[in-house]
């Protein structure tokens, strides 16, 4: 039996989602992410894309590119509870899938065309996650994963492909070899100076001579090149970590201000995790200075959400960690070891009011935001990055990939 997989992307994930919370971006070049000359592109609309800008580009350089971007931070806490509302989605409507970014996703539908078409039911998933969200969201569908998402960037914008069981190689072969997973900027140059630009041309080469020049990857091209690929879905699970980074515009010596940073991440992260109904475990700490040497410490601690909890435990890492005789380059929180659940009141040290103060905050910022309510202490830090607790630096999945 041939397999059936499926794969779906969310169009320009982040933009996407910005542009549901505020129809006037509609058909406007953006730009998300760092917002100093320090950062990075995260994600930007196919407007922005046409004046050459691209994930991964230094903040400046786009705006150079493209002066009448409109830049955006962005919110990790959006994008997250959006990505969940897609997953339970298809989490309901599918027996097995695999979840590779915050807005990618593998599916395998193999066997149920006995029942059903496969891409009928695709293709009504597709219009269920439209439908219920209001995002725009692209699928492949072919025998394998390689070629299923290679068929999705095809199918961008906001559509649909399916490659037939035997087509694969003809599909393939007029894209650029810059289509195939896993070829990057470096391994395209190597195979544009030899003359490869066409998959095509891969797939006449003999795999001797691609092993020979790229080693083993060679052959890994040279068999997504033929549309050759075994990989299973691997079932998705839930994340066990959630961070933060703040990297400064200049390198500072001030304790006050890092202190208020530390806390408004610290507080930001215990949100999350109460709208994730998670608990963590364990509090990481991180300090990059001036010369580039990066320090970290962690501190395990019972199973909490609590912000008093969580920011003590932060701030108390960071007298232990912190030089005074150097200046920082760049802070991060990181709580790992999570687990589902929603936060118990411990009868012994929490008061009913710091419980009430806890709903009532999260219950303002669900409605108006994530920075729209904080301690007084971290109001100097509203300008801390917020668009990726999850990664803990500009996420591979979404600054190194085409949407």
């Amino acid at each position: 039996m041939d397999n059936t997989i499926l794969h779906m992307d969310l169009d320009t994930f982040f933009v996407s989602v910005e542009r549901l919370h505020d129809s006037k971006l509609e058909g406007k070049p953006i730009l998300i992410g760092g917002v100093s000359d320090r950062g990075v592109v995260a994600a930007c609309s196919y407007e922005a894309r046409a004046f050459g800008v691209h994930s991964a580009m230094p903040m400046k350089r786009a705006k150079e590119l493209c002066p009448e971007a409109i830049q955006i931070r962005g919110n990790s806490g959006d994008y997250s509870k959006y990505s969940q509302d897609v997953t339970e989605i298809i989490k309901e409507a599918v027996p097995l899938y695999e979840k590779t970014s915050i807005d990618e996703f593998y599916i395998d539908l193999t066997g149920l065309d006995k029942f059903y078409s496969s891409y009928q039911m695709a293709t009504e998933l597709r219009q269920r996650i439209m439908k219920n969200t209001g995002l725009p969201i692209s699928f492949g569908m072919s025998k394998n994963k390689t070629v299923s998402k290679v068929a999705t960037g095809e199918a961008k914008p906001n559509n649909q492909i399916r490659i037939d069981y035997g087509k694969e190689k003809p599909f393939l072969a007029p894209l650029s070899v810059s289509k195939i997973p896993m070829v990057g900027e470096k391994t395209q140059r190597t195979l544009y100076s030899l003359g490869v630009k066409r998959i095509e041309t891969i797939q006449e080469m003999p795999v001797e001579l691609m092993e020979k020049v790229l080693g083993k990857n060679g052959v890994s091209i040279w068999k997504k090149a033929n549309g050759i690929d075994n990989s299973a879905i691997v079932p998705y699970n839930e994340r066990k970590s959630i961070s933060t980074e703040r990297t400064f515009d200049r390198d500072t010596i001030d304790v006050l201000k890092l202190k208020g940073i530390f806390l408004a991440m610290a507080e930001n992260l215990a949100f999350q995790l109460r709208r994730g109904d998670k608990l963590t475990a364990c509090v990481t700490v991180k300090i990059r200075y001036s010369d580039f040497n990066t320090y970290t410490l962690q501190s395990r601690l019972p199973y909490t959400s609590a912000d008093h909890i969580l920011i003590d435990r932060v701030m108390e890492l960071f007298r232990k960690l912190y030089n005074r005789r150097l200046l920082v380059r760049l802070i991060g929180v990181r709580f790992s070891h999570l687990v589902s659940g929603g936060y118990q009141i411990n009868l012994f040290e929490d008061a009913e009011e710091i419980i009430n103060l806890y709903h009532a905050m999260d219950k303002i910022r669900d409605k108006y935001g994530d920075r729209k309510v904080m301690r007084a202490y971290g109001i100097g830090a509203r300008t801390i990055s917020r668009f990726n607790p999850f990664t803990g630096e500009p996420p591979p999945l979404l600054a190194n990939r085409r949407q």
